[in-house]
């Protein structure tokens, strides 16, 4: 069976998380995304995978190359051109791109799903498509409940007693809400499906595709359907979905490593003497990384693989990304550490080198880091830095 995978958007609201990685390369536990999705398609019999690639395409084609390895056929479709010698993005929307796929040479020919690339999801898929045929439906849209005051943060899906879709609100306020159904991103589609949809121009499933199918009466069924949905649309959602995986709340993701005490888990080679940090679990430490005698790790928290974790910082409720130098007596609650950025649990942001504040958390492999200024002390403390222990080493 055939499936598609959305994977062209620029991911915007992870910044600065998608400056360097796409969407659906963004780890769980070291992980892609998008390897959680070609593991549930293939369980459910979907091997015929088609990809649409815009943004930094090349991270998603190198790594998951024709699928052979995942145990399925992956072909791309690139949304974009070269401009200047450099390959310039240029997504034609979720619909635009199924539908320049099948322009090209009729791929979808029989029922097919399509899924965003940036969801953890646990679905029976083999249960959908059955409901999905057994309602003689052209689309349907996989939908979940959720509670009513959570709303606001999603699409939200209105059908008659039979389930078929009459309208659509999105992100609608608590008290206007028709429904506390709510679009998952998941759909089932018949090649038909496709005639609604133009050729050569951006065009999306939920805002254009939709309603014309609601406004031409076609066949358009919602599924409710309980299942385990992660998604990780913006930066607090990412947040919560690895501390979901460290609290073992998402079933089909498992810690890696090893577990060197109860819930702590390593990875090869990490250079830590357990008995001289203080340390509360459920923590992921990659492998390769060395964590400094004094130090205080706060679960749950992941820490990437080759980072160092100097003597007397502290690592509380955070995310720290590979290769990150977290400084003497840092100390870094509810925040995210990627690269060159710190990111609070909102997704506000700051550049460490604009700052000049890359001398105290920086890139492991840096050669050129120098001692800090008064002025750059005087920064760190405002941002909540215990600088005493810092400047004392």
């Amino acid at each position: 069976m055939k499936a598609m995978i959305l994977a062209a958007g620029k991911g915007t609201r992870v910044r600065p998380i998608t400056h360097t990685i796409p969407k659906p390369m963004i780890p769980i536990l070291q992980k892609p995304v998008m390897e959680f999705l070609l593991e549930l398609l293939k369980e459910h019999g979907f091997t015929e995978v088609m990809v649409n690639v815009s943004h930094l395409a090349e991270e998603i084609e190198n790594y998951f190359r024709d699928g052979q390895r995942f145990g399925v056929e992956i072909a791309y479709s690139f949304e974009g051109r070269i401009q200047d010698g450099q390959l310039i993005g240029d997504a034609l929307g979720s619909a635009g791109g199924l539908k320049k796929i099948q322009n090209f040479q009729s791929f979808f020919d029989e029922t097919f799903v399509v899924l965003c690339g940036d969801a953890l999801i646990d679905l029976d898929l083999t249960e959908a498509v059955r409901r999905h045929r057994e309602k003689g439906a052209m689309a349907s849209l996989v939908t979940k409940r959720v509670p009513k005051d959570q709303v606001s943060s999603y699409g939200v899906v209105v059908t008659d007693a039979d389930g078929r879709v009459r309208s659509f609100q999105e992100k609608p306020a608590v008290d206007e809400a028709a429904s506390n159904m709510i679009n998952t991103g998941i759909y089932i589609f018949e090649p038909e499906v496709l005639d609604f949809v133009p050729s050569g121009q951006p065009f999306d499933i939920a805002s254009d595709l939709f309603p014309k199918l609601v406004a031409a009466g076609a066949a358009f069924y919602a599924l409710p359907m309980e299942f385990e949905w992660v998604d990780i649309g913006k930066v607090p959602d990412y947040w919560q979905a690895i501390r979901s995986v460290l609290q073992g709340q998402v079933r089909q993701v498992q810690i890696p490593g090893k577990e060197v005490r109860p819930g702590v888990f390593a990875g090869l080679n990490v250079a830590a003497d357990w008995d001289k940090i203080n340390v509360t679990g459920p923590i992921y430490v990659g492998g390769m990384t060395r964590i400094d005698n004094g130090t205080t790790i706060i679960g749950p928290a992941m820490i990437g693989p080759n980072c160092h974790i100097c003597a007397g910082a502290t690592i509380d409720n955070s995310i720290i990304f590979d290769y990150s130098r977290i400084g003497p007596g840092v100390r870094l609650v509810e925040k995210l550490v990627f690269g060159r950025y710190c990111v609070d649990r909102n997704g506000d942001h700051f550049d460490l080198q604009e700052a000049a504040l890359d001398w105290l958390i920086t890139d492991v492999r840096r050669q050129d880091v120098i001692s800090p200024s008064p002025q750059q002390k005087a920064m760190a403390e405002l941002l909540g830095t215990d600088l005493a222990k810092s400047s004392s080493k």
